[in-house]
């Protein structure tokens, strides 16, 4: 989604740090809910995005992970990613892919814990 007028202004990456992208119009909506709901997790979330999205010291957490089984990878642009699970509440999560490749985290949910891991 292009940016418009009254929009926040997302600052630039610099250094080794991470693009985070939307990859669906639904993240950008579900975003803008988690922000109302828990701002304060969401920044957190959006720094380890920024600096440390994969795999690495201290992680797999139960608070951030690559997801299992048919969930632990997903499609942009035509290529398979691994799929990443941040938890923001005890019932909110972020799902992102990790595109190593272009150095970008690819937001594809922000919301509700997603029924498919139900």
């Amino acid at each position: 989604m292009s940016p418009k007028r009254n929009d926040p202004v997302a600052p630039p990456t610099t250094g080794e740090e991470w693009r985070v992208k939307y990859s669906k119009n639904a993240a950008v909506d579900g975003w803008a809910e988690l922000e109302n709901r828990a701002a304060n997790n969401l920044r957190a979330a959006w720094e380890t995005m920024r600096h440390d999205p994969g795999p690495g010291l201290g992680k797999p957490t139960s608070r951030h992970h690559q997801l299992k089984g048919g969930l632990a990878t997903g499609t942009q642009d035509g290529r398979p990613l691994p799929r990443w699970q941040l938890e923001i509440t005890s019932g909110d999560r972020v799902w992102y892919l990790l595109d190593v490749e272009k150095h970008t985290v690819w937001v594809e949910h922000a919301g509700p814990h997603p029924k498919a891991t139900d």
